[in-house]
């Protein structure tokens, strides 16, 4: 009997809570193109979604349409996609937006190295550069460690090549973290002249 109570009135706390808020690292998280995401309405099943977010920011959802996502944390869409319902089709809905699968971002490692090629980059964490070389299979014998290249391009579409001195980098632990690797940066190798 006891035991009944209990499920009994545990269940009714949990209708009036409502489904959890997005935990508290996921709720900043800004969203991306090409996430994943599971868009929950509770007590609505026939209104949850998971759906990719489009290269401009947007995702299509039942009754509202076009949500425009581009720029927002996973707590201000939350608040977004609970407004939208709220107008016109549902009185106060509870809405949990999941990432279930962030997009893939990557710098390309090019010359010298074993394995040339996209090195993704990690979503909990920044790439430096020594280990985006090293997850590239590290230096070949004839890597110019002195001489490689970062080709980055900025916000407004310009392009920069600095030379970085990685031989310098690697005798100096603190000099590592000023190189901390960015989307669609490409790192070269060059080969050695002997």
């Amino acid at each position: 009997m006891l035991l009944a109570w209990l499920a009994l009135t545990g269940s009714a706390l949990l209708a009036e809570s409502g489904p959890l808020p997005a935990a508290g690292v996921q709720a900043e998280y800004i969203l991306q193109p090409m996430d994943l995401i599971k868009i929950e309405v509770f007590q609505e099943p026939d209104l949850e979604r998971q759906v990719r977010i489009s290269q401009d920011g947007a995702v299509t959802l039942p009754l509202i349409n076009r949500v425009n996502l581009k720029g927002k944390t996973v707590q201000q869409g939350q608040e977004i996609i609970r407004d939208l319902y709220n107008r016109d089709y549902l009185v106060n809905p509870q809405i949990n937006l999941i990432v279930l699968e962030y997009a893939k971002h990557d710098v390309k490692v090019l010359g010298q190295v074993t394995k040339a090629g996209a090195i993704e980059i990690p979503s909990d964490r920044p790439l430096k550069l020594l280990d985006a070389i090293a997850l590239a299979g590290g230096f070949t014998r004839l890597a110019d460690r002195k001489r490689v290249t970062l080709t980055r391009t900025g916000d407004d579409g310009s392009t920069t090549t600095t030379e970085i001195n990685a031989d310098n980098i690697i005798q100096s632990r603190n000099a590592a973290d000023t190189w901390i690797l960015r989307e669609g940066d490409i790192l070269n190798v060059p080969e050695r002249i002997l």
